[in-house]
């Protein structure tokens, strides 16, 4: 199973987290949700769960995603990739942000040359 190198205790992490909790509050404010109605659509137990992520102390589990992008108005794209750039960094910046590698390797030299001679 993937584990997230991030540690709650790095103050960088809580900064992310707190910023993902202010995009989330914006966005179910947006709605005009309480926090408990959102609890309801998104199937949280308990609403304090939505006080907790919404101060930056806790992550939206990734299998449920979809029923928060839903209850927030949100594509889930767009929604796991802001959220992503949050709660993972590195694949963000990775995924959305480097730009492509100059040196392509032999693999790709090699299909270049050869659709070039078909």
């Amino acid at each position: 199973m993937y584990t997230n190198a991030q540690h709650r205790s790095d103050p960088e992490v809580q900064e992310l987290r707190h910023r993902a909790g202010l995009w989330l509050r914006e966005l179910r404010e947006k709605r005009d949700l309480s926090q408990r109605q959102l609890a309801d659509l998104v199937g949280a137990e308990y609403y304090t769960f939505i006080s907790q992520l919404e101060t930056g102390r806790g992550r939206i589990p990734p299998a449920r995603y979809r029923e928060w992008a839903a209850a927030l108005g949100v594509a889930p794209a767009e929604f796991v990739r802001t959220l992503m750039k949050y709660y993972d960094p590195m694949t963000y910046s990775i995924l959305f942000e480097d730009p492509p590698a100059k040196d392509q390797g032999p693999a790709t030299k090699n299909a270049q040359a050869n659709s070039l001679s078909s």
